[in-house]
């Protein structure tokens, strides 16, 4: 089995503190964010670093994993709405602030690009932090993404909200950040059986091609279910397309 690390410290931007893990030796780094309440270890309990096992082998990936902490607010419903907002918003920033720099550190690189990968709730984690902070990701994988909150939430919007959802922030892009993200891929990927919403990921796809941001968008059979078995069969051949 690949060297494993785990290291942890308080955020002042979630309010708590926070666990990051890696597996690997060598090659790109992916960040690979848990399902809704996952911590940092769930990607490996769920078989998912045994099934990307030879492409860490090989020196090709080295997988990182954070604990899902705004995922988990969410999930538990901790506090208000509003609190669980401010945490979507301050654990991306917290990603981008902390978790990146500690990734560049472990890779021994202040500019190395990461591809952020993720399912359910992480899938939008990873392509929010990648739309956000395009010059720090160089591509997202969603699998089975849910990328509409606001029923979960109850919610339809504030600030903290709006600047945490790709699906609000995205239609607004300008700039150098739009013209960072338009070098970047953004990936989304469904099954068609149970539990999934293939929905959210076109609507999402839609906005990202009017603002000619490269994407693709694939539509798994109806055998594949909002569930780790897909993932496990989605993630490998994606990552050895973009590692």
């Amino acid at each position: 089995m690949a060297i494993k690390t785990a290291s942890s410290w308080h955020s002042e931007r979630i309010g708590q503190s926070a666990t990051l893990v890696r597996w690997g030796h060598y090659g790109t780094p992916v960040l690979l964010f848990p399902t809704a309440g996952g911590d940092a270890d769930e990607v490996e309990r769920m078989g998912m670093i045994g099934t990307l096992w030879p492409l860490i082998d090989a020196g090709r990936i080295k997988v990182y994993s954070v604990d899902s902490i705004a995922g988990r607010a969410l999930a538990a419903e901790w506090g208000s709405v509003e609190h669980r907002c401010w945490l979507l918003n301050g654990f991306e920033a917290f990603v981008a602030h902390e978790v990146v720099p500690a990734i560049r550190a472990d890779c021994a690189s202040d500019s190395i690009e990461i591809v952020a990968a993720g399912a359910s709730i992480g899938a939008f984690k990873a392509v929010a932090v990648t739309c956000r902070y395009p010059w720090l990701f160089r591509a997202a994988i969603g699998m089975s993404g849910s990328y509409d909150l606001e029923n979960l939430l109850g919610f339809r919007g504030n600030q903290d909200f709006y600047l945490s959802s790709p699906l609000l922030f995205a239609e607004n892009l300008g700039g150098e950040i739009l013209a960072c993200l338009q070098r970047r891929f953004i990936l989304l990927a469904f099954g068609q059986g149970r539990w999934e919403s293939p929905a959210e990921a076109w609507r999402l796809a839609g906005i990202l091609s009017r603002k000619g941001v490269p994407n693709r968008v694939d539509a798994w059979g109806p055998q594949y279910d909002h569930d780790w078995a897909t993932w496990h069969e989605m993630l490998p051949r994606y990552l050895n397309e973009l590692a």
